[in-house]
């Protein structure tokens, strides 16, 4: 019979945890399942609603037919950012940027990010992009695409995040399948040791066969030249100078849509999800409040990319929804070498940190000089995601990585979810 371990988390006082034991969970989950509208109710609270909802669930998995929140009122970007300048909080580091250089990082406060949002927003609402409209994203790791995200929920359009790595044919087929009005993508990238990926030619290829596209955003990341259409194409940074930092958000009904994200494509053709407002940001302020055990003042970073739900969820929503200061990456974990995930852990001084199994075996293969070398007293927990860990991988991690003192969390999610 294989014996079973058993690590017990002692990384904090279990009195300041949301789930300090495994009571606590047993508690929760029961009152999730036997009340769930009083639980989910609850949680709602976490977030701030023009108007409060008329009924917490409608649900009929019978038929597919699955609702939150009806008849509530809210702003996604609202509850990002402008309520926590609000409370007093506009001076925390929102986000932090890691480029792909070590020497290349910024960082941008509530405040700021917010008047970065503002004016994307309003230069979106001169192109004539209302609520209900789709708005494609095509870009590479880097600041705005967060901003464009979020200003995409200020006015109520609904993004569509095609990963930086996908085809001219995949970046095309989705933007049909949506029928989006806007793209927004960059000159060109740099991941690793590739220094110009063609994201704008990518592009061009893909917008030969795109009849609703009307206009491009392209961000000045590496100033390569481009190819630029008059009329069509309008540098980012161009009408950004100019722009109204100042843009009201919208009311959206809980049910509006907030994007849409296709599947891998795995099992078949990849499909367009939908996630809605209100149900959809709950559940990502809730889970990565409860999963990561976020306290205020950690500095939190998820190394997955934004073009998958886990990116979305665990990048953006839920960590700004919970006055996070979230870390953003553009590069690669072995460039320069295969210390750099603990490089950023130890210049940036990030207390969790969740990536996945894949990166770990890699990192694992290398040995552990590029580990213990570098100071990971700051990190509190480790996650894992994207797919099952094995037993070596997860041992490495908390021995090596962890120093035997950090609990990792192994969590599961899909786009459909």
């Amino acid at each position: 019979m294989r014996d079973i371990k058993l690590f017990k988390p002692n990384y904090r006082d279990s009195e300041k945890s949301h789930i300090p034991d495994i009571d606590s969970y047993k508690e929760m989950y029961h009152r999730s399942v036997s009340d769930p509208e009083g639980f989910w109710a609850e949680q709602a609270e976490r977030l701030e609603w023009y108007r409060k909802w008329d009924k917490v669930a409608d649900n009929d998995l019978t038929r597919a037919h699955i609702k939150w929140f009806e008849g509530g009122k809210l702003n996604v970007s609202f509850n990002c950012l402008d309520r926590h300048i609000i409370a007093g909080h506009g001076d925390q580091t929102a986000l932090i940027w890691e480029g792909n250089d070590p020497k290349t990082d910024t960082t941008f406060t509530y405040t700021e990010l917010l008047s970065e949002v503002s004016k994307f927003a309003n230069i979106l609402k001169e192109k004539g992009v209302e609520k209900g409209d789709r708005v494609c994203i095509y870009m590479q790791m880097i600041p705005e695409l967060a901003i464009a995200m979020l200003a995409c929920t200020r006015i109520g359009a609904v993004h569509s995040i095609v990963f930086g790595a996908f085809s001219p044919d995949s970046l095309r087929d989705r933007i049909n399948d949506s029928s989006c009005k806007i793209l927004i993508t960059q000159d060109t990238g740099v991941r690793g040791t590739k220094n110009n990926i063609p994201m704008k030619s990518n592009a061009d290829r893909a917008l030969e066969s795109t009849p609703s596209i009307e206009t491009v955003f392209v961000v000045r990341r590496t100033g390569e030249d481009v190819s630029m259409l008059r009329g069509r194409d309008y540098w980012w940074d161009d009408r950004m100078e100019t722009a109204d930092d100042k843009c009201q958000p919208i009311e959206m009904d809980a049910e509006d849509p907030l994007f849409i994200l296709y599947t891998s494509g795995s099992t078949g053709k990849p499909k367009g999800v939908l996630h809605t407002t209100g149900g959809y940001l709950v559940y990502s302020s809730f889970t990565h409040e409860v999963i990561f055990d976020y306290q205020q003042g950690d500095i939190y970073w998820c190394t997955a990319d934004i073009g998958w739900i886990t990116g979305h969820s665990y990048i953006i929503y839920g960590p700004l929804a919970n006055r996070a200061t979230t870390l953003m990456f553009e590069g690669v974990p072995n460039y320069p070498d295969f210390g750099r995930f603990w490089d950023v852990v130890e210049k940036h001084r990030v207390n969790i940190f969740y990536t996945a199994p894949t990166a770990l075996r890699a990192l694992m293969r290398e040995g552990n000089d590029f580990v213990v070398n570098r100071d990971r007293s700051s990190i509190k927990i480790l996650g894992t995601v994207g797919e099952p860990i094995k037993e070596p991988e997860w041992m490495w991690y908390y021995n090596v990585v962890g120093e035997n003192r950090c609990p990792i969390v192994d969590t599961w999610w899909q786009t459909e979810t």
